[in-house]
Formats: C-alpha cells, sequence, structure tokens
C-alpha cells in the first residue's frame, strides 16, 4: 500500500534522537512508517522499533513499510494519549527515544474521501480514527453559534470567527452543510481575502480537524507521559506544524526542564522539584532544500529534550 507521505526532517530526527544500534524507540504519529523506517534502518536485529496510530490505512502502511526491516516491530492502532496503556499492553518498559510528529499525513489531506482538504470535494468527516462518532459534519452542523466561534477562534485564531460561526448557522437552517466543498463557498463568501493569508478556508479547517480529533487537549498529557517513559539520556523528539500546538509542546518542555516550580514570592524553595528533562538548543526548522522538495514542510518546527537522571515516572 503507497501511503504517499513524504517524512518531515528526517535527518535532523535521526540526529534529535541519537539512534543506538541495540536502543528501542517509538515513534506515537507511525502514519505510512517512513520515521520509523529510517530509525529501524538503524538499529540492529536486537534493537525494537514500537509505532502507534489511530489510522487503520496507516497501520496497514507502515506494517507493509516495516515488513523487511531487521529489528523487532510492534504496532498498535490506538491514540498517543493512551500511550502507558498501549506501550504496557505490548510489554515494552523505557525508551531510549520517542517522536512524535504533529502534522497531518498527506494521504489523508490527500484522500477525498477523508474530508481534511479545502482543496477537494467531498463529505465532511475529518476523523483520523474512523471508529469515533464525532465528525466534522456532526460539529458543522450540530454546534451552536457561540461554540463554533469559540473554536475557530481558538483553535483557528481566525480574526473573523463570530461571523463564519453565524454565516453557517444561517445557511444550515436552509440545507444541511454536507461536503467540503459547501463548508468552503461559505467561508469565501464570508472571510475576505489577503495578498498572504493564503486560502480563507485554511483556518475554519484546521479548527473543526482539530475539534473533531481532540489534538490539543491530549497533547500535553501524551508529552508528560512519554517523558516518563524515556531512559535516562533517551530523546524525545517533536514536530509540530502550528503555534498551537507549538506552543504547548514549548511550554511542557519548559516545564519538565525547571527546578524550583515554588511560587515566585516563596522566600526559598520548598518544593524540591528536579528537572525532568534538559531542553536541546532552540527549536529546529527545516531547509530551504527540504521546502522547495516539501511545500508542507514549510512551518515544521523540531523541538527535542533529553531525559535527566533522578526524574522517575
Amino acid at each position: 500500500m503507497n501511503f504517499g507521505h513524504v517524512s518531515v526532517m528526517l535527518g535532523e530526527v535521526l540526529d534529535a534522537l541519537d539512534v543506538k544500534p541495540h536502543g528501542s524507540y517509538l515513534d506515537c504519529t507511525l502514519g505510512g512508517g517512513g520515521h520509523a523506517r529510517a530509525i529501524a534502518q538503524q538499529l540492529a536485529d536486537d534493537g525494537l522499533i514500537v509505532g502507534i496510530d489511530r489510522d487503520d490505512e496507516a497501520i496497514r502502511a507502515a506494517e507493509e513499510n516495516l515488513s523487511d526491516v531487521a529489528c523487532t516491530v510492534k504496532i498498535a492502532r490506538g491514540n498517543f494519549s493512551e500511550l502507558d496503556k498501549i506501550l504496557d499492553g505490548l510489554n515494552v518498559g523505557e525508551l531510549d527515544g520517542i517522536l512524535f510528529d504533529l502534522g497531518v499525513s498527506s494521504h489523508q489531506i490527500d484522500t477525498a474521501s477523508r474530508g481534511f482538504s479545502y482543496m477537494k470535494d467531498s463529505p465532511l468527516d475529518m476523523r483520523m480514527d474512523r471508529r469515533q462518532s464525532l465528525t466534522a459534519f456532526d460539529v458543522v452542523n450540530t454546534y451552536d453559534e457561540a461554540r463554533l466561534a469559540k473554536i475557530f477562534h481558538d483553535y483557528g485564531e481566525e480574526r473573523f470567527a463570530k461571523r463564519v460561526a453565524a454565516a453557517i448557522c444561517r445557511a444550515r437552517k436552509i440545507l444541511p452543510i454536507d461536503t467540503t466543498a459547501q463548508l468552503v463557498r461559505i467561508v469565501e463568501q464570508t472571510v475576505p481575502r489577503t495578498k498572504n493569508g493564503g486560502h480563507p478556508a485554511k483556518r475554519i479547517f484546521q479548527a473543526v480537524r482539530i475539534e473533531v480529533n481532540g489534538e490539543l487537549e491530549i497533547l500535553s498529557g501524551a508529552l508528560k507521559s512519554a517523558i516518563g517513559r524515556l531512559k535516562v539520556g533517551g530523546r524525545l523528539a517533536v514536530i509540530t506544524f502550528h503555534s498551537l500546538e507549538d506552543r504547548i509542546v514549548k511550554d511542557t518542555f519548559k516545564h519538565a526542564a525547571q527546578a524550583c516550580i515554588c511560587p515566585k514570592n516563596f522566600p526559598v524553595c520548598v518544593c524540591n522539584h528536579k528537572p525532568e528533562v534538559k531542553i536541546l538548543g532552540k527549536a529546529k526548522i527545516p531547509t530551504v532544500a527540504e521546502i522547495e522538495s516539501n511545500s508542507r514542510a514549510k512551518s515544521a518546527k523540531l523541538r527535542v529534550v533529553e531525559k535527566l537522571g533522578g526524574a522517575s515516572r
């Protein structure tokens, strides 16, 4: 199965994880297995690569992509918010490295029937895990105007959130909004085009997708679980694609790297809190060459931390 996805910042990820031949690694957003395969190719036969994804098509593609590697491969279908439960079920303990690539896969965007793209007409879906009941259709057609406006503002950072929400509610009184093309048309008629702002529906589709998949609400907890699963000296690498998720990653890493967390007005430290990780440099971005060959890498940022001794699960 050709999943048709180009792994972003592949060389930088391998450097960030500092892959050890006999190590164990987890890809929390397996996709078609591009990053996982590159990691696995650096592992000996006693190495381990674990993959988690909630998309059934991604799982099938990754199984095929990883079928000929020398190391042990364990793949589970699930949500990375259940990272600890999944690893316990696979009898996997502490790991040498963990990766999150938070972008929507090219396969999901390019497959019209999945409903992720504002460039392709399809039923409103946007579920990464098609076993769940909530779809983009449900969000667009059943959420009240205030709730829609909040989602568009908070998850899409859309200046015209209230205006778009009102337009959607007016339109759906006449006919249900069944397709991506209908939603795009409403947004185009509501949001003024700007010279360098991209397609006016981009932020609305991002907001609906985040709501459908609960992307932001699960992220911080999953990162904390991942830190807890690392061996001392193990690395956690996260690729983000927009400011909302990058802010969560940055703040979670900053908190995990803090020593004292007492209120600032305390005269002496009483918390005895020890930093769990150290932050390895500033966020990295793709090279110009990579962006030229893969435009979807343009907004990517890679942040990395390393587990310190003395921090425990």
